[in-house]
């Protein structure tokens, strides 16, 4: 099992050096979801929620909180992200068997030294987070779950996919 990167030899943090790194493509792909009541959905779908149109705003939350990472996380390195790429798809309780739910995939692309995994999964939690403030006076019991990463490529390690 490898290490924590993240700690120097006495345990303290540390942000680490990727400076010696080659350059090279990097691609992560992460997904989350949110449930919630049928009528919250439906609301969702058909475009009549009061403040507006949520899985577009929430798509652009998305990409915002991968370009702002750096920011949030507080050992992450900032990166020129190459692309960002937010897709929803809606699981109606027909689908689900039981509490309808909207499903959040990014994928996050860069060429750098390190990897575009903590931008993905931090798009991913933004993204809903945007659908549960915006459906919230509806519906607060929405609940988040899922937040996985589902596949990295490039750097040392190479391609990883998640067993399914």
């Amino acid at each position: 099992m490898s290490t924590l990167t993240h700690f120097n030899r006495a345990g303290e943090a540390r942000m680490v050096d990727v400076g010696a790194k080659p350059e090279s493509e990097r691609l992560a792909l992460a997904e989350g979801r949110i449930r919630m009541q049928p009528e919250t959905l439906r609301q969702i779908q058909q475009g009549g929620h009061a403040k507006g149109d949520v899985l577009g705003i929430a798509r652009i939350a998305a990409i915002m909180g991968a370009k702002r990472t750096a920011e949030l996380v507080p050992l992450c390195h900032p990166l020129a992200l190459t692309k960002v790429d937010c897709e929803f798809e809606i699981l109606d309780e027909t689908a689900t068997g039981s509490e309808p739910a909207v499903i959040c995939r990014v994928t996050v692309a860069t060429q750098a030294r390190t990897g575009v995994e903590m931008e993905a999964l931090c798009a991913v939690q933004i993204g809903l987070l945007t659908i549960y403030d915006m459906c919230k006076a509806v519906d607060r019991g929405m609940s988040i779950d899922g937040v996985r990463l589902l596949e990295k490529r490039g750097g040392r390690s190479g391609h990883w996919v998640r067993e399914a």
